[in-house]
């Protein structure tokens, strides 16, 4: 068998995506532990084909050359390959460093020297599904998705622990890191959250980091009894195990959009300056809200984190009945997930 390490991107959307390409390799034998960040490594843990997930003790954007040092020492005799999946130089330190036989991944930034088997780094932004997987040297079938799972027992723990019932709330996830030309207005939110109440006597919970919570305390304040507000309450292995449980997801074009689509939840994904045909959520239940057609935005995408032109039109001009139409959609659609 070969012994095989990921190195894992430092985004949780980037990490759900790179799922495929894990079941291709595991599928052909090789025994698969993953190097990851920590707020990336939960998702791994939802992966089955996943033997160990190691977390890594770097800090954001530092090259940390002491610590990569320590710990490639302890991985040094343990693997036979090692894909590395972002495209840094500091990503393909380890591998280099714990002296792994065979290191795979694309050119990236002038790694010549530190990977022995590369990829040519592609024009523009390809699907990052798609990305990822070709890093496993076959060709790339159409129609791969990714696919994660919880037991029933950590579904049970989540659900026991928010104080829900499997299927009976919602969940928004309504921030995004990249920057507020990825969210749809706060106001939209409430009375999305307002209307789902109302007609359901569902409670809406809304998840995220810590940063989000001012965020989701607008929204709940906004639409009174609707809401508990969860971001920066739950770890993350909770909110992707609240998110499978849930009658339905309502997103930005963010990480957690990506976690439900792996989970197969119903979902209505709102874009705004990023791009469907990017990074679109891989779910026959999906349904994305996306205006650039409709308003005639040349401008879109414009993968802007702020927009230039000071309007966003394309979130500000989404209704709250635009999405609860896809989310009602997305529930009562008979593509079911594979």
């Amino acid at each position: 068998m070969t012994r095989t390490l990921i190195i894992a991107p430092q985004w949780i959307g980037d990490a759900v995506m790179s799922e495929p390409l894990l079941a291709r390799l595991a599928a052909r034998g090789e025994r698969l532990s993953v190097a990851a960040l920590p707020w990336v490594a939960p998702v791994y843990r939802a992966m089955p084909q996943v033997s160990e997930v190691i977390e890594l003790p770097f800090a954001h954007g530092r090259l940390d050359w002491a610590e990569r040092r320590r710990v490639a020492a302890g991985l040094r005799g343990r693997f036979d390959t090692a894909y590395v999946l972002p495209n840094s130089l500091k990503s393909a330190l380890i591998p280099w460093l714990a002296r792994i036989p065979k290191r795979i991944g694309y050119a990236g930034e002038s790694r010549v020297v530190l990977l022995n088997q590369r990829l040519p780094n592609p024009a523009g932004r390809p699907p990052m599904v798609a990305f990822y997987s070709a890093l496993a040297g076959l060709p790339v079938p159409d129609g791969e998705r990714p696919v994660m799972a919880f037991a029933s027992s950590v579904l049970g723990a989540a659900t026991s622990g928010a104080g829900v019932e499997r299927g009976a709330y919602w969940v928004f996830a309504p921030g995004a890191e990249y920057g507020p030309a990825k969210c749809w207005p706060a106001a939209r939110y409430a009375e999305l959250a307002h209307a789902l109440f109302a007609t359901h006597g569902q409670p809406v919970l809304l998840l995220g980091s810590g940063k989000e919570a001012a965020l989701c305390e607008t929204i709940a304040a906004a639409a009174p009894g609707a809401c508990r507000v969860l971001a920066g309450k739950t770890s993350l292995l909770d909110a992707m195990a609240l998110i499978a449980a849930a009658r339905g997801v309502v997103s930005n074009d963010s990480g957690l959009m990506h976690v439900a689509a792996a989970f197969g939840v119903p979902q209505a994904a709102v874009f705004g300056s990023t791009s469907p045909e990017h990074t679109p959520p891989l779910n026959p239940r999906a349904r994305v809200v996306w205006l650039k057609e409709e308003l005639q935005l040349d401008c879109a995408p414009c993968f802007d984190r702020v927009c230039r032109f000071g309007h966003t039109r394309c979130l500000n001009e989404v209704s709250a009945a635009r999405v609860d139409t896809a989310l009602s959609e997305s529930l009562y659609s008979t593509s079911l997930p594979t």
